[in-house]
């Protein structure tokens, strides 16, 4: 479902160089024998999930559809980003559908907490709080707030029974709120980091309240599982493209520019940009991703990707067909000179935008590019997609020597912070 097209790399690639040691990671992986080994639970999620658990989940959110007006996602990073790409990917940005799904707890910011909360004061309401641990401070500061708010609306007992709590399976803060006030739980399994998460009850949840078939989702990931099994760099488009990426690294190139050409993927931009910059920025090592929209950004950072420092790659996400159709019409009087595209598509404009900015770019520019290309993009294509990323990361990261499941480095903001704050402690 996914093409990696490597003929603007400005180079024939030698992929040879990595057969071997893409072969020895993949074992490792598969043993489940490397560093972060045990949060390689994600790896055959596709097969291995909780069914039971599943059918809950598609439950709950008919439940969730049929009683609420909005869903308040409180989550941070890996607890809300997938299921925030995932949501604008397939249901655009101007999406009308019901419920509504918010996105708390991501911020400290007094404003967009006080904005929420004022929206929500006349809206019938769920919660769906995620946390495997029940204490990270974002989440638990916004939790605490909607879910006073909520309480106060409709009192302790109708709130429990619209509260949906994602978090540990048997342990922590959340866990035990979630069995004092009754509120139905979902698994975030022991063995899945946050980042990772996507395919468990993280992302299920709110897809699902927002109307997406999980069950495509995850048949999507069941086919990328399996695609992606075999180690050899002919057949295996993530390892072709994590070895790109390496290559890229060890040769003097800093920064991964993540293009897509549709405004509804700009949170699978950042949902990238946490799976691979927490992944792989470890030990003074890793490209620093970043992501941008075409033709949007081609009208200001495209300046310095043509002719600035040479210190960045791109890879395209270009998907062939865009959901819908739209034609240009033709003007009589043609003051805007656009009758020449008078009954082309807006499908065909893209296509020549891209053709022409990837000749720019490379002829040009000397920027190498890598395309990720797909013909659509549907619920089993963003699950293939989703998987692909993943499977790429584990790869790029283990190329590094680095642990790709841990993430030392976010903990000491929160030490300054909680030292400042005067957490006993700290």
């Amino acid at each position: 479902m996914i093409k990696v097209n490597d003929e603007n790399l400005l180079f024939k690639f030698d992929y040879s160089l990595y057969e071997e040691k893409v072969k020895s990671i993949n074992e490792m992986i598969n043993k489940k024998s490397g560093p972060g080994n045990d949060f390689l639970g994600w790896l055959n999620y596709p097969e291995t999930y909780d069914k039971e658990e599943f059918e809950r989940i598609i439950k709950a959110s008919k439940y969730i559809k049929s009683n609420f007006d909005v869903l308040v996602v409180c989550g941070i990073g890996g607890s809300y980003l997938g299921a925030r790409a995932g949501i604008e990917a397939l249901n655009g940005l101007h999406n009308q559908k019901k419920p509504e799904i918010i996105f708390l707890g991501q911020t400290f910011s007094s404003d967009y907490i006080y904005e929420t909360l004022e929206y929500l004061k006349d809206k019938k309401f769920a919660i769906n709080v995620i946390s495997k641990s029940g204490t990270t401070t974002e989440t638990s500061i916004s939790f605490r707030l909607v879910k006073e708010l909520l309480e106060k609306k409709v009192g302790k007992a109708e709130a429990s029974k619209a509260i949906f709590a994602t978090t540990d399976a048997s342990k922590g803060a959340l866990k035990t709120l979630s069995t004092q006030e009754g509120y139905e739980t979902f698994v975030l399994p022991g063995d899945v980091g946050g980042r990772y998460s996507v395919f468990t009850a993280v992302g299920f949840l709110p897809l699902a309240v927002a109307g997406i078939d999980i069950s495509m989702l995850m048949n999507g990931a069941h086919q990328a599982m399996v695609d992606l099994r075999n180690p050899s760099l002919k057949e295996n488009e993530a390892y072709k493209y994590a070895v790109i990426r390496d290559y890229f690294y060890r040769n003097n190139k800093q920064v991964e520019m993540f293009v897509t050409y549709e405004p509804r993927l700009v949170q699978l931009g950042e949902w990238f940009k946490q799976l691979f910059g927490e992944s792989e920025g470890k030990e003074q090592k890793g490209l620093l991703p970043d992501s941008a929209t075409f033709s949007t950004d081609l009208h200001s950072l495209g300046q310095f990707i043509q002719e600035g420092n040479k210190v960045l790659f791109e890879t395209i996400l270009y998907l062939k067909h865009p959901i819908n159709q739209v034609i240009i019409p033709e003007d009589k009087d043609d003051l805007d000179g656009l009758n020449y595209l008078k009954g082309k598509s807006l499908e065909f404009v893209q296509e020549k935008a891209f053709l022409g900015t990837l000749k720019a770019h490379t002829e040009s520019g000397k920027v190498p590019n890598v395309i990720l290309s797909m013909d659509k993009l549907d619920a089993k294509g963003l699950g293939y997609l989703f998987y692909f990323f993943m499977k790429t990361c584990a790869m790029s990261a283990y190329l590094l020597e680095v642990n790709p499941f841990n993430q030392p480095g976010v903990e000491v903001y929160k030490k300054n912070m909680f030292h400042l704050l005067g957490k006993k402690g700290y």
